[in-house]
């Protein structure tokens, strides 16, 4: 058995133990990576270790930590208060609104994870206040940024142009970025549909969280929601946020109180108010801005720029961020870091390569086609989407070269076979969607991530091959 095919088995197989036992698939599968590594690749630490994704720790460590301090002094809960302002209370309008705000994010320049870095955590926040599913949001947030990620002047779109050119394939800079928007379009409006969006249309226009009576069922991946924000009568130990009908809380630091506190700590109000900007959060605000300008005008790294910040308002208000720390996604970043540095072992020992070879020697130009669409989405899945199209748009020359497919429809087909599927939970996008989710059984929404992110990869390869690849065929 070739070294290549027992690293895919092994991978096989940390699935499996991962699912049916309730292990963290990333201690798996640092585990595999040093047996498969070491026993069958004769790669040494360094070598098993090149892998790690360093910058995508600290992307998850900073950013799950700024916006942890974010939700503890209240800032969240200003901003959310300021979004139902924008759209008139009409939540249902609220996941449309982060689609398009990371689609021009990427559109204009950014790069993807670093968009969803800056507004998945503010939305997945919304949703857990207003009973939105967790997954319809971040896949909304998601797919807005993969839809703008091929315009012209985007890091994606000059990067695929630019081998497209390098290889001197015909190509069209509009025709990528269009059929990449309008398949990101479509996804998000069929994810709208199936995961309670006509619902919340249903639910029309307001200025508060849904009562008890109100809410829709619990949303995929969300743990029961809290008594405060079924509005009913709730005692806690954390800030009181006013959000229900009644609402009693024992108050112990600053939080984001809008109804009126009485002496024992009871806060009652028929009405949510505004919450009121404190000095912890107009810095934080502040904060959140310096990231949005230090990663899209100064290019600067979203991790550390993130967790600078977010270490300099520990510093200053201490009691708002004591527990910051532990609400930083750890199970998460263990997971993701363990199964990247296992591809990082299959990438070194050209595990990918060798899979991307053998579909492109076949002598099926329409067969190799989607072979290599699946590949692109399996592969992006849990690597690098840029460094997947990197690789695979030069495995297709040969068969492009002879005029049988289309050059323009095979690389808008393998650009969005290798992006679309981001959603998954072990891509960075994924991750960062996993991340930031408060109030949810990460376990569970670990899962649902992982079974939407199968059907993408499933689903989305065989239709832009019928519809970009088949019809240019002749």
């Amino acid at each position: 058995m070739s070294p290549e095919l027992i690293s895919i088995l092994v991978l096989a197989v940390v699935f499996v133990i991962a699912t049916t036992r309730s292990v963290n698939m990333g201690a798996l599968a640092f585990a595999a990576a040093f047996a498969v590594g070491e026993l069958v690749a004769d790669l040494d630490a360094d070598g098993i270790f090149a892998g790690f994704p360093g910058d995508l720790f600290v992307v998850l460590v900073g950013v799950t930590y700024l916006f942890a301090i974010a939700r503890a002094n209240g800032t969240t809960d200003w901003l959310v208060h300021a979004s139902i302002r924008l759209v008139r209370g009409r939540v249902a309008l609220i996941p449309w609104v982060m689609f398009f705000l990371t689609g021009t994010l990427t559109a204009i320049g950014a790069v993807s994870p670093a968009a969803v870095a800056i507004v998945a955590p503010i939305a997945l926040s919304f949703a857990a206040r207003y009973g939105i599913s967790p997954l319809l949001m971040g896949a909304m947030v998601v797919h807005g940024a993969q839809g703008g990620g091929f315009s012209p002047i985007s890091i994606y779109g000059t990067i695929v142009n630019g081998i497209v050119e390098r290889e001197k394939l015909p190509g069209s800079e509009i025709t990528l970025f269009l059929t990449s928007l309008a398949a990101n379009l479509l996804i998000a409006g069929v994810v709208f549909v199936l995961f309670g969006g006509l619902k919340l249309w249903a639910r029309g226009a307001s200025a508060h969280p849904p009562t008890a009576e109100q809410r829709t069922p619990p949303p995929v991946g969300a743990t029961t929601a809290s008594p405060e924000r079924d509005g009913t009568e709730a005692t806690t130990t954390g800030p009181a946020t006013g959000s229900g009908a009644t609402a009693t809380a024992t108050a112990t630091g600053r939080g984001s109180d809008t109804g009126t506190r009485t002496g024992t700590g009871t806060s009652t109000s028929t009405d949510v108010e505004t919450p009121r900007l404190t000095p912890a959060r107009i810095a934080t605000l502040a904060a959140l801005l310096a990231l949005v300008v230090a990663v899209l005008v100064l290019d600067l790294d979203a991790g550390l720029t993130a967790i600078t910040l977010a270490a300099t308002l520990s510093a200053v208000w201490p009691d708002d961020s004591r527990k910051a720390v532990n609400q930083i996604a750890w199970s998460t970043v263990l997971l993701i870091c363990g199964v990247l540095t296992y591809v990082g072992v299959l990438d070194e020992m050209g595990t990918i390569t060798w899979a991307g070879e053998g579909v492109s020697g076949i002598g099926v130009p329409l067969l190799a086609a989607v072979l290599l669409c699946y590949i692109g989405a399996v592969v992006s899945a849990f690597a690098s989407s840029v460094g997947i199209m990197g690789a695979l748009i030069p495995l297709a020359v040969p068969f492009l070269a002879q005029g049988e497919i289309g050059a323009v429809g095979m690389v808008a087909a393998l650009a969005i076979s290798a992006t679309v599927v981001d959603v998954s939970p072990f891509s960075t996008n994924g991750a960062l969607v996993l991340a930031a989710a408060p109030d949810v059984d990460r376990e569970r929404f670990f899962r649902q991530l992982m079974i939407y992110g199968a059907i993408v990869v499933a689903v989305v390869p065989t239709v832009v091959w019928l519809v970009l690849v088949v019809p240019g065929f002749g």
